[in-house]
């Protein structure tokens, strides 16, 4: 079993060799322009295109809570956009993070992780905006990810 590895820096800069996947946690109505998204769309505007499209024609595929799309950036280099917020804001239903729909993503997260060889690299998902709790996210990361012997660096901004 792999450990999660925290280190200080930029994900959109995401350290090692070989292939990388880029995770971050969307919501589900559409929304694209706050929190760890801006610096995606300045590196790879393809990120926020794929996902708008998604999210535009949803009718006709899989876009909805606990689901993953793979966008590919660069020749070894892939972005995870999960959905897992039911909305944008804490309201009376509480804080927008759904563990569960994060946990479902990063089951697809890990086998195409599996199957591309690739590592994955994040922030610390769900715990910006949508408001989770990292003592509740670690643990889904750890049974997907690194359970299954795949490497991740979760990255801390400077």
């Amino acid at each position: 079993m792999s450990e999660i590895t925290h280190v200080r820096g930029d994900v959109t800069a995401p350290q090692g060799k070989g292939v990388k996947l880029i995770v971050h946690v969307c919501n589900d109505p559409g929304g694209w322009g706050k929190g760890f998204v801006p610096a995606l769309s300045r590196r790879w505007p393809e990120s926020e295109a794929a996902y708008r499209r998604w999210h535009r024609e949803r009718a006709g595929n899989d876009f909805a809570l606990g689901a993953a799309q793979f966008v590919q950036v660069g020749s070894h280099l892939w972005v995870a956009n999960l959905i897992g917020r039911r909305g944008m804001r804490t309201g009376s239903k509480g804080v927008p993070v759904r563990y569960e729909a994060i946990d479902r993503a990063l089951a697809a997260v890990g086998e195409r992780a599996a199957g591309l060889g690739a590592s994955a690299h994040m922030p610390r998902i769900g715990c910006g905006l949508a408001g989770g709790k990292w003592d509740r996210i670690e643990p889904l990361i750890e049974n997907r990810l690194t359970g299954r012997g795949l490497s991740v660096t979760v990255y801390d901004i400077d």
